[in-house]
């Protein structure tokens, strides 16, 4: 037992439910500790030591090294070696190990206690100096770079000189002496960049090893990662310290990475690589290309045997698919870390239908276990089977997905490019944990070495974006921004595909088609559906859209901009005869043209939903936007008039085009405002206007006559968009209604419509009492809402301060993104109050951009909405997320999803 602060615990000490403690690595490496598994000894030292050390100003808690230095007498005693001995040196790893897991984000320093008198110690008790002098030019690249900030490009220079000057190619093949010239080049090296020599004392190595990984938490790729993945700051690093196993004293040695699935596919067989003679971060780190695990079998039969067992046992107990680090010294396995696996997001979906198949979890485990994120990668673009294709070269399969852009050879460049809205694929020898900005702005990644377990296979798996890694039949040079596969030469700028699915690299852009809906997920979406029991409806303005929401399960439009219908080029002139006209007489002549375009459209809409309800918004935008820019219509006046005074208008034409233009530009000018988004828009518009209304309600009504005749079900629902104040929605209701009338005549009584309003106005939500006493629902537009009570317009805002706030926590998040609970949240749940005061049945829901979001699915839930509304692709996202909710949050009194969806079927 380690007495102290109780900053420091042995693995015998820990166990899996200590993670926010000991991290995921020092808390699984406890429990396989406790377990009985071959795992080196060792202790952590806990977060909150992490947390301490940043509270005060970067400096180490009082006591620290002191609960260390027990904690290492121990482990000295355990493997009877001495920490800093001559004749027989104790050597250990320092990592660490967050509570979420990082891969590859934060750093790693091994074979700490190694020094120019401890090498000897170990050379004589291996009897092999050229493994003791390996592992001294490893620790000190290592600590060079972690400690010292040193870039690694600078050591691997120097090793890649060695080996030339040696003439040998393979790191394997370098002799001791080889190694005793690159450690003395690196210790060269580290004296004239830092100004500090390499450090001799193998106690000041292991604290300032310590400092190191505890200022990697705050580092600017752990930093980007930790934002991408929304993963809190306070959580710090544990820091494991760990005996040494050495996996690079010869050919029947060995380290590696296996899954215990394929994380790419799921199937149920170890995936993963390892190699021989080598060393912990060669795998990992894509330095070499490794071997697949399936050969391990052929060249360590028993090792093979012994790790294939225990990753079973491993999954067994975790009840998930494991992510296993090892190494093999002298034929003996030891384990390094276990942790659950990243996979793509088709295999997360495998795994979780195979466990609920297998035993292992419970329909519901399954479900609350799903990452969201990853629902949003599963339809990934791919190339089409009949596609002509020229391929440049095969690499290795890493990230499933196809992706097509420039060619771009640096992280900053990747990540400028994307900024400007371009699309670029990120190609490197290798990537490391720098490139993070790089992967996250790319469509896709493509390497020429590492393998599947690298760190560009990882991250770009857990982002969903489309790896290669490892495609050695291409020759990238960072320098002149080149790739050359054979005689083909790809430069910077040049289009270029790769398909992570197959591993093929493709010259120039190629077309890709949306992924599909798995079995494996069609499978989850069932089950979700018979666990929540909130609605979810799609936002689609077209048939199309609403027969590829219909796939995807939606339960209805939620939101169908009508807006939007106007915008094809065909139906734009009537549009605009429409605004320019002068009476009201001219205006409704230009509406009998749109009427029949919004008919047929509403028409389509309502056979795609049969049964189901579709919510169609009024007009909602300023008309200006329906109309040229002023600056285009002034510049082509000008041309016109100066052609008219150079005499080229015997026709007089132009005259009459010049005419035209300025009945337009008078008509653009006098619909000018100050802030369109808050003037004359939504039933402001209606209210001038209520001809257009009563063509868009016609239109409807018109529509649901047709379907209702063929014995479609039409359940339509009209919402008025922008209502502030009670007396606007009973305005505009009520010609909603005498046009309902006159138009389904007999059919009304089959026809269940309803009249509400979108709530975008903070006002109406405070009114929300007034206002249900006229609303038939509430669907509350959350992108305006949010706009209108921050103050802010959405396009501004994010373009220019609102990631400074998020970036320096002056908000938790872009609240565009994910629902303001505090704010606009309240303004919800007191219109939800008020209104179901008024009306028991209000119906009500979220129809905002918010409608897809996780976390504004779980407010949502919570708050008692009945239904969210989202684009059709993020439909399987919010059917999961609404799932999860009502398994964290418990139920609202609502009928299951299921058995709705059967109910409807059955109509």
């Amino acid at each position: 037992m380690i007495n102290g602060n109780g900053l420091v615990q042995s693995f015998e000490q820990g166990h899996a439910g200590m993670k926010m403690e000991l991290g995921g690595k020092g808390a699984n490496l406890a429990e396989m500790t406790r377990a009985g598994l071959p795992v080196p000894p060792g202790f952590t030292i806990t977060t909150q030591a992490c947390r301490d050390y940043y509270a005060s100003g970067e400096q180490l808690p009082a006591g620290l090294m002191d609960e260390v230095n027990v904690a290492l007498r121990e482990l000295e005693k355990k493997q009877n070696k001495q920490f800093g001995d001559a004749a027989c040196p104790l050597l250990v790893s320092v990592r660490s190990g967050s509570v979420s897991s990082m891969p590859g984000m934060m750093d790693t320093i091994l074979n700490v206690g190694l020094n120019d008198v401890t090498v000897h110690g170990v050379a004589e008790a291996t009897q092999n100096p050229r493994f003791a002098y390996d592992c001294y030019r490893r620790l000190i690249q290592m600590f060079g770079n972690v400690v010292f900030g040193i870039e690694p490009i600078r050591f691997e220079k120097l090793l890649h000189e060695m080996k030339t000057s040696c003439g040998v190619e393979h790191d394997r093949d370098v002799s001791a002496e080889g190694w005793k010239q690159l450690v003395d080049r690196y210790k060269e090296l580290i004296a004239s960049k830092s100004g500090k020599p390499f450090p001799q004392s193998a106690d000041e190595q292991l604290q300032l090893a310590v400092e190191a990984v505890f200022r990697s938490w705050n580092n600017s790729r752990a930093r980007v990662y930790r934002k991408v993945n929304r993963i809190p700051d306070e959580q710090g690093t544990a820091v494991n310290i760990q005996a040494m196993v050495f996996g690079n004293k010869g050919d029947d040695c060995g380290t590696g990475v296996v899954f215990t699935r394929d994380p790419s596919t799921g199937e149920k067989q170890l995936y993963g690589e390892y190699l021989t003679n080598a060393q912990g971060e060669d795998v990992v780190a894509g330095v070499r290309t490794p071997l697949p695990i399936a050969e391990l079998e052929r060249d360590m039969p028993d090792v093979f045997a012994s790790l294939k067992h225990t990753a079973e046992r491993l999954e067994r107990h975790y009840r998930d698919m494991q992510d296993i680090e090892f190494t093999v010294e002298h034929g003996t396995l030891y384990l390094l870390q276990t942790r659950t696996g990243k996979r793509s997001a088709q295999a997360a979906m495998k795994i979780g239908v195979d466990l609920v198949d297998e035993g292992i979890l419970t329909k519901e485990e399954a479900i609350a276990r799903i990452e969201i994120g990853h629902l949003d990668q599963l339809l990934h673009p791919a190339i089409p089977a009949d596609a002509v294709l020229d391929v440049l070269a095969v690499g290795l399969p890493a990230s499933p997905g196809a992706a097509t852009g420039e060619a771009v050879f640096d992280a900053d460049t990747a990540e400028e490019k994307a900024k400007a809205g371009r699309r670029v694929i990120l190609i490197r020898s290798e990537t490391t944990p720098e490139d993070i900005h790089g992967v996250l702005a790319a469509e896709g990644v493509l390497t020429s070495r590492g393998g599947m377990t690298s760190h560009a296979a990882v991250v770009a798996r857990g982002m969903g974006k489309p790896c290669v890694c490892g495609c050695e039949e291409v020759r990238i040079d960072a320098d002149t921004r080149e790739l050359r596969a054979g005689e083909t030469i790809i430069r910077e700028g040049d289009s270029i595909s790769i398909d992570g699915s197959t591993g093929r690299v493709i010259r120039g852009e190629v077309p890709l088609r949306a992924g599909e809906m798995s079995a494996e997920l069609s499978r989850l979406l069932e089950w979700a559906d018979g666990i929540r029991t909130l609605r979810v409806a799609a936002n689609a303005d077209n048939p199309a859209d609403a027969a590829k929401a219909r796939e995807f399960g939606a339960e209805g439009i939620g939101l169908c901009r009508t807006e939007h219908m106007f915008l094809a080029p065909e139906r734009l002139p009537a549009v605009r005869e429409m605004i320019l006209a002068e009476t009201k007489e001219e205006r409704e002549a230009a509406l009998v043209k749109l009427l029949p375009m919004q008919q047929e459209d509403f028409e389509g809409m309502f056979r795609v939903m049969d049964g189901l309800p579709v919510t169609i918004r009024l007009l909602d935008p300023p008309l200006h936007e329906f109309l040229p820019n002023a600056d285009e219509l002034r510049a082509r006046a000008a041309e016109l008039a100066a052609d008219i005074r150079s005499g080229g208008d015997s026709s007089g034409e132009l005259r009459s085009q010049a005419a035209e233009l300025e009945t337009m530009l008078r008509k653009v000018r006098s619909l000018h405002e100050a802030n369109p988004m808050l003037g004359q828009r939504g039933c402001r518009l209606g209210v001038l206007f209520p001809e257009i209304y009563d063509m868009q309600t016609e239109a409807v009504f018109r529509a649901a006559a047709v379907c209702i005749r063929e014995g479609v079900h039409v359940w339509p629902e009209v919402m008025v968009p922008l209502v502030g104040h009670v007396n606007e929605l009973r305005f505009l209701r009520g010609r909603i209604e005498h046009t309902a009338e006159n138009v389904l005549g007999e059919l009304l009584s089959r026809c269940p419509y309803k009249v509400g309003t979108m709530i975008e106005v903070p006002r109406a939500a405070l009114t929300a009492a007034q206002i249900a006493e006229c609303a038939d629902f509430f669907s509350f537009g959350t992108n305006d809402l949010t706009q209108m009570t921050y103050g802010c317009s959405r396009d501004d805002a994010e373009g220019k301060f609102l990631t400074h706030y998020v970036d320096h926590k002056l908000l938790p998040a872009n609240p565009f993104q994910t629902l303001d609970r505090d704010g606009v949240g309240q303004l919800i749940e007191w219109a939800l109050e008020q209104g179901k005061a008024v009306r028991g049945d209000l119906k009500t829901g979220v129809c905002g951009e918010h409608g897809g979001d996780p976390e504004s699915i779980f407010f949502c839930h919570q708050a008692g909405l009945d239904y969210v509304s989202c684009s059709p692709y993020r439909i399987p996202l919010a059917r999961i997320a609404a799932a999860q909710a009502r398994l964290a949050l418990g139920p609202v009194e609502r009928q299951p999803a299921a058995a709705r969806v059967a109910v409807a079927a059955g109509r």
